[in-house]
């Protein structure tokens, strides 16, 4: 692609080459085509997709201010980072042009997510940015307000880590708003001044990721379908090649057997901990952790910047505090704390020093996510607990080491996660997989060999999911203030790929039940949302409707979390409500390893204050623990089925395990062969084991 020379002069400035997946992608771009980049992390995909849409921003100047570059993240903090990282670009780009005396545009980027507050909404309705950063919510919200017309304009929309919603009905909801932004783009609402000048144009769709398979149903995904029912062409650029990984699976313990059978019955877990540090014997631990948490301090001392990644947010709650704790025990051994106390420990010390790690989740609030994401960048903090909120194409600065506590929930997300460290072109990713017990040990060793061999799950795209359906039905019908056609509805939500498929019967028994003509009289007293003109062929929105589309839209489900405010009303996070029910005014309890007292809980929000140093409870979300997905469970049980015509030293070499993790998998299934004489469960046998609980009681 030719650049202007301002844009030129700063890349050569800033870069030594661009990298394949960065030369195909402008090519493709530059040709006008949907493009589809598949490139592993730290290869440049973002910069391909911006930097061809930056400089014709530059070059190719407006009549007057309209938004043409649409970005998509399913990640709100990921739109922060993006706009925050554009920031170079374009102060580059600005200075080379003064310095060739070439005059260029000041180009707007501004972001708008559920965290933007009202005065910056209504300031972008009145002044749009020539980038616009969002999520896919947030982008169905605005096309569903006033403030839709800021849209007509789009060019290009860039949408990122576009596996991470294609298999879900979350990419079902985006699919569906792609085309009724093509929709607005190619027929422009009338309005005064310049923007009678606006012209039908299609919007060029690119679309990043850095696991995905296959490739086609992808492009299929991201491209859509024609008035005729034809996929969009879809250009598809996969550069071939993958991130060099340096992994390893770490056991510390030399029998993984052992943990969880006390020999003493009679003692809780804390105590044989203690009992254990004390005789020195690690016959008697009851739990891994005591083993975990000295080896993740020692990581975190001997790199520059750690990220730890673990599965749960309570996880990433108890894991950071731990290791403050265990720090502080190291600064201070008159604390009296050790790495054996800490195992079963419930509380944060109190009197701790500075953190020398952060929790970061999606429980937390924005300010505070930014605020750490910032400390972790900028050096000041050497460590970062966190779930899968920072796993997507988040840049972490100079991240040297990715330690992840308990397998990945997935291939695609071990490869997102340990692609965090290395992040350049051409350095690889280092990562270290501490396994829990040895299940999850077994689950490490088959996800890290499936990681090499780049085998991500495959994405399915849903079918016709028709609650999505009438959301959108109603929210376009709502917006537009008019009677719209049938035809029209029928074309923009065929023109998804997720509902490329989609009867005629099936988008009338949608629309039946929206205009109220239900299948049983129990529906009855239901509200019809729209009216439907079947002599016309048209319908019609009934009062309420653009409110209901507006606060009962997307597929994330109401957890029903309780918001965590300060004193001053800053936001702090969010809390499961069960956790609200059983707490009480006075109680102190973590929240991104920091301490915080409860001075009042009301009906939607906890008020607190900051308590530093003094001990609190352990947090809790229901649902927090990811499933796994099928391609995986299989590809377990034919590990397992073959697991015996490997040798020890195959297994080292394909799963990285080292000395301890192949003798721990080994016992772990000798002694299963055992218990059931013989058999394993694979992915061509089912064992069902029966078994007495504490109680005597029979189990299956």
């Amino acid at each position: 692609m030719v650049f202007s020379a301002a844009t030129a002069a700063w890349f050569a400035s800033a870069f030594e080459a661009p990298t394949a997946a960065q030369l195909q992608g402008w090519e493709a771009i530059e040709r006008g085509e949907h493009t589809l980049i598949l490139a592993p992390t730290g290869s440049g995909k973002t910069l391909a997709a911006f930097l061809s849409a930056l400089d014709r921003l530059l070059v190719e100047p407006t009549d007057g201010p309209r938004c043409r570059v649409l970005y998509v993240s399913p990640l709100k903090a990921l739109t922060h980072d993006v706009e925050r990282n554009l920031r170079a670009p374009l102060a580059g780009i600005a200075r080379e042009a003064a310095r060739l005396g070439i005059p260029v545009p000041e180009i707007r980027v501004a972001t708008r997510t559920g965290d933007t507050p009202t005065k910056d909404r209504s300031a972008m309705a009145a002044h749009p940015p020539d980038v616009l950063i969002t999520t896919p919510e947030s982008l169905y919200l605005l096309l569903g307000s006033r403030a839709a017309r800021i849209l007509a304009g789009v060019e290009q929309v860039i949408v990122d880590e576009i596996h991470a919603v294609a298999a879900t009905k979350r990419g079902a909801h985006l699919a569906i708003s792609l085309e009724r932004l093509a929709h607005l783009a190619s027929n422009p609402p009338t309005a005064s001044g310049k923007e009678l000048a606006a012209r039908p144009h299609p919007v060029q769709r690119i679309g990043l990721s850095a696991t995905q398979r296959p490739l086609d149903e992808l492009a299929r995904f991201l491209g859509g379908q024609d008035s005729a029912g034809r996929p969009r062409p879809v250009r598809v650029v996969d550069v071939g090649q993958r991130k060099a990984l340096d992994l390893r699976v770490v056991v510390p313990v030399e029998d993984m057997g052992r943990l969880g059978r006390p020999l003493a019955p009679e003692a809780d877990d804390e105590e044989l901990i203690m009992r254990g540090a004390a005789a020195g014997s690690p016959e008697v631990r009851a739990s891994i952790w005591p083993s975990i948490y000295p080896r993740l301090l020692e990581a975190v001392r001997a790199h520059r910047s750690t990220l730890i990644f673990v599965n749960s947010r309570r996880l990433a709650e108890r894991l950071a505090a731990r290791l403050n704790e265990l720090a502080a025990a190291e600064e201070d051994p008159s604390s009296g704390l050790d790495a054996h106390a800490l195992g079963g420990s419930s509380y944060l010390a109190a009197g701790a020093p500075a953190e020398l790690v952060r929790a970061h989740h999606g429980s937390i609030a924005r300010e505070q996510r930014l605020e750490i994401e910032d400390a972790l960048k900028t050096g000041r903090l050497p460590g970062l607990v966190a779930t899968s909120s920072l796993e997507l194409g988040i840049d972490m600065g100079a991240i040297d080491l990715v330690v992840q506590v308990e397998s990945p929930p997935s291939v695609a997300s071990g490869l997102q996660r340990i692609g965090r460290s290395g992040h350049r072109v051409g350095e690889a990713s280092s990562g270290q997989i501490f396994p829990k017990f040895r299940h999850d040990l077994l689950v490490s060793a088959v996800v890290v060999e499936r990681m090499h061999a780049g085998l991500v799950e495959e994405t399915v795209v849903p079918r016709n999911p028709l609650d999505v359906l009438a959301q959108q039905v109603v929210a376009h019908v709502a917006a537009a203030e008019r009677p719209v056609p049938v035809e029209e509805v029928a074309a923009i939500v065929r023109g998804a790929y997720s509902y490329a498929g989609l009867g005629q019967g099936l988008l009338d028994g949608v629309l039946d039940m929206l205009s109220g003509r239900y299948p049983s009289d129990e529906l009855a007293d239901l509200r019809p949302r729209l009216t439907w003109d079947r002599a016309g062929g048209t319908l019609s929105a009934r009062p309420g409707a653009r409110l209901l589309a507006a606060t009962s839209g997307g597929t994330i489900p109401d957890r029903g979390l309780f918001g965590v405010f300060t004193t001053e009303g800053g936001r702090v996070g969010e809390l499961d409500e069960e956790m609200v029910y059983e707490a009480r005014v006075g109680e102190t309890f973590l929240l991104g390893a920091t301490t915080w007292r409860i001075e009042d809980i009301t009906r939607d929000r906890v008020v607190v204050s900051p308590a530093p140093g003094v001990p609190g409870k352990m947090p809790f979300w229901h649902g927090d623990n990811p499933g796994r997905p099928f391609e995986l469970g299989a590809a377990l049980g034919a590990f397992l089925r073959t697991l015996a015509e490997r040798d020890d030293e195959a297994l080292r070499a394909s799963c990285d395990l080292d000395g301890l993790a192949v003798r721990n998998l080994r016992a772990y299934v000798a002694e299963e062969l055992e218990a059931t004489g013989g058999l394993l469960p694979t992915d061509r046998q089912i064992v069902v084991e029966r078994f007495r609980d504490d109680l005597g009681d029979w189990r299956l």
